[in-house]
């Protein structure tokens, strides 16, 4: 019988949703919840100031190290936008997870972000927010088991395209 992950891991472009989708979904889902992000921050210091002082490339390798040492059961796992630059990382995830990618437009995405400079993304200082998400939408799509597209749906309606998905896989 095939092992049914336990996980379901968010992954997406900063402004996706995966935070706040991710605390709905697990109540929803009856699971616990964990945000990469903040695990990355309790060593004191902002994802901006990790940039600020060491580099976006240090950033990435950080949250690689967090994502690699995650050791959970029963969780929703919302992830940085950039955890897909290690496909370690994604694999790891993907051993008691189902890879979920919530995709949103680049007009969406705009709308959202407005502190793109000041927000902690792991992106080169000179990139674009259109240009970023053009480099990472590919590995979105490759390393996603699902793709829900968050055009026009409300962040519950999100949650239960998820929900479905897996209950057909079960």
């Amino acid at each position: 019988m095939a092992h049914t992950p336990s996980n379901i891991v968010l992954i997406g472009m900063p402004g996706s949703g995966k935070s706040t989708v991710g605390v709905i979904l697990a109540k929803m889902a009856s699971l616990d919840f964990v945000d990469t992000d903040i695990l990355i921050q309790r060593a004191g210091k902002s994802l901006q100031e990790i940039i600020d002082a060491d580099g976006y490339l240090v950033l990435r390798r950080i949250e690689e190290e967090v994502l690699l040492k995650l050791d959970c059961c029963d969780h929703v796992i919302a992830t940085g936008g950039s955890a897909v630059y290690s496909p370690a990382a994604i694999s790891h995830l993907k051993e008691d997870g189902v890879i979920v990618f919530l995709d949103v437009d680049i007009e969406t995405l705009q709308s959202r972000i407005r502190n793109y400079e000041t927000r902690g993304l792991a992106k080169r200082p000179d990139q674009t927010l259109e240009e970023l998400f053009s480099e990472r939408l590919a590995l979105y799509r490759e390393y996603a088991d699902i793709t829900i597209s968050g055009a026009g749906l409300t962040q519950e309606e999100v949650c239960d395209a998820i929900l479905r998905w897996i209950d057909l896989k079960k």
